[in-house]
This record gives C-alpha cells, sequence and structure tokens, in this order.
C-alpha cells in the first residue's frame, strides 16, 4: 500500500494547524497533559488488577558508546568500602553526573527544549531561556507532581513481523491502527503512547551503533493523528523521530512540532521489553502509566523511571 507522505511544506505547516497555543490559557506550562484529567488518572487506576510493575527505562550504564551524542555518564565513589574501618560505622556515597538529552538515557524533554522561529510552547521566547538561570519557563518543574494516566503499548515490531526496525524505518498512522486493532485497544485522550520499535532490543543484542545510521521512529504523516487523538505523552524506545526524517528544513518534526506546537511531552530511549513481554502474558496492552521527574530547578528536561502498573 502506498504511504500518503505529507511534503516538507505540509510538515511546516502542522506548526500552525496543529498549535495548542492558547488552548489552556496565555500562560498554560502543561501542554498536552492538560489532558489528564481527574477522570483519567481514575481510569488509570482502575486498570491494576494483577499488582504487577514494570519498569520502562533503560539502565543508565557509565560508557563512552558510539550512541552517546554528548559528554558520557559520569560515576565517582566520593567514600568507597575500600575506605571502610575495621570496626564501627562506616559509609558510602556517590556523585553522578548526567547528560541526559539525547539516545541513551531515558528521559523526559521539558516543553522549553525546543524552539521554532525562537519561540518556545505557547510563544514563550527563546531567550527566556539563559545560560546564568536555565529555563525560567517551560522547566521540568511544570510536572513536579508527576504523572498518572492511562498507559498504552503499541508494539510495532510485533505488527511488522519483525524483531526491531532498523534506522530510518518510519512508522505511520496505519502502523499504529493495525497494532491497535491486533492488540485489542485504543489510543485515546489523555493516554501516554508508549511505542516498541525494539530499537533497545537491537542494542543489547548488537551493541550500540552510530547515530549516522539513523534510526527507527515515527514519520511526520502521525502529527494530525497524534493531534487528534489526544495523545498527552509518547514514550518511544529509539526517539520519537525517525531519522533521517527526509525533511531538510525540519528534521525532527515530531520534536519541533509536537513540543514546540502542540505542547506535547516526549519521553526518548526508553525501554519497552519487559513491558511488552508482560503485556503478552497477560495480553493486556493498556496499564496505568507512573512517571516522576527529579525537581530539578529550570531544566529543559529529567531523566525518568517510567512505571506500567496492571
Amino acid at each position: 500500500m502506498p504511504r500518503n507522505i505529507p511534503t516538507e511544506n505540509d510538515v511546516l505547516g502542522y506548526m500552525r494547524s496543529l498549535s495548542n497555543w492558547g488552548r489552556w490559557g496565555k500562560d498554560d506550562q502543561l501542554g498536552t497533559f492538560n489532558l489528564i484529567t481527574p477522570e483519567k488518572v481514575a481510569q488509570a487506576a482502575s486498570l491494576v488488577h494483577e499488582g504487577i510493575t514494570v519498569t520502562c527505562a533503560r539502565p543508565i550504564v557509565f560508557e563512552n558508546a558510539p550512541d552517546v551524542t554528548s559528554i558520557p555518564p559520569l560515576h565517582y565513589m566520593i567514600r568507597a568500602g575500600t575506605e571502610a574501618a575495621s570496626s564501627g560505622p562506616g559509609g558510602a556515597s556517590d556523585f553522578i553526573g548526567l547528560s541526559f538529552h539525547g539516545l541513551t538515557i531515558t528521559h523526559l524533554d521539558s516543553l522549553s527544549h525546543q524552539f521554532w522561529d525562537s519561540k518556545m510552547y505557547n510563544g514563550f521566547p527563546a531567550n527566556m531561556i539563559t545560560v546564568e538561570r536555565g529555563a525560567t519557563v517551560g522547566s521540568i518543574d511544570a510536572v513536579k507532581n508527576g504523572v498518572v494516566t492511562r498507559g498504552v503499548l503499541l508494539d510495532i515490531t510485533k505488527v511488522r513481523g519483525v524483531d526491531w526496525l532498523e534506522g530510518g524505518d518510519g512508522v505511520f498512522p496505519d502502523d499504529l491502527e493495525a497494532a491497535e486493532e491486533a492488540q485489542g485497544v485504543h489510543v485515546e485522550s489523555g493516554d501516554a503512547l508508549l511505542l516498541r520499535l525494539g530499537w533497545f532490543k537491537r542494542r543489547t543484542q548488537l551493541g550500540p551503533v552510530s547515530p549516522a545510521v539513523g534510526r527507527p521512529g515515527l514519520q511526520a504523516a502521525c502529527l494530525p493523528w497524534l493531534h487528534q487523538r489526544g495523545v498527552s505523552l509518547i514514550a518511544a524506545d529509539a526517539s520519537q523521530d525517525v531519522a533521517p526524517s527526509g525533511y531538510s528544513r525540519i528534521p525532527l518534526p515530531i520534536h519541533s512540532v509536537g513540543i514546540v506546537a502542540m505542547g506535547l511531552w516526549l519521553i526518548d530511549a526508553a525501554n519497552c521489553e519487559e513491558l511488552a513481554e508482560v503485556c503478552q502474558r497477560l495480553n493486556r496492552w493498556d496499564f496505568m502509566f507512573m512517571m516522576a521527574p527529579l525537581r530539578l530547578n529550570n531544566t529543559t528536561g529529567s531523566p525518568v523511571n517510567p512505571l506500567a502498573v496492571f
């Protein structure tokens, strides 16, 4: 079946046609998290029956690998057991340093992470993010109370009949709907959408690869679908955007249109492997989704450990 691939001008037009600027007020910094109503939280809680919790995060590995695009994670022991006295009390402590934006650490992008035409989500000027003070608007602290909503896993590898999608493999709306039909679920307003593309499985089995190889992800054609369905958050086991995207002026359309225009929250570098196993065993593809970022002051995101609760 031929794919309906939007032109670059179509995608650039999404910045206006899919915009949520002003939808929840001129000062809004929550974006699509406004779609998570108290009723949505109660619905999510009603999905807990078995008492099973599953992490959707990758382990943070202190290594410099080909897909580490910035400073590698840092881990230093401030005190260690090798210094312990032979009797009496003792202890150990650590220093952790993370440049979390990138392809290896599971993290939540805040709405100040992306700009378009020197603007952030809801029209805030990009110069409100400063070297001295950080993100004075759109900081991760807007999500200080955490997120609880209905989560839905769509296993695209299962639909495609592959262990993992390759770099440059785009996911289209018909893939999302095929997964819904196969799994008997429907993505609704306020839901967290989790996408299994198999990219983390590929990394664990074949090793990390350079970003030049590209990565699987959503094609820009999915943006109207996400807007129409009212998705509040996407967590994918690669990045959200297929790379290369095929667009020179807007190379990461899911990030650019999603974050800046729609106020859509994104979790990059998630892990859906254990989650897919539990969903398959229980024959359940929706669950309570929970996530709490660190209360970091004036930052453009945070490492997170998202949880699925059955």
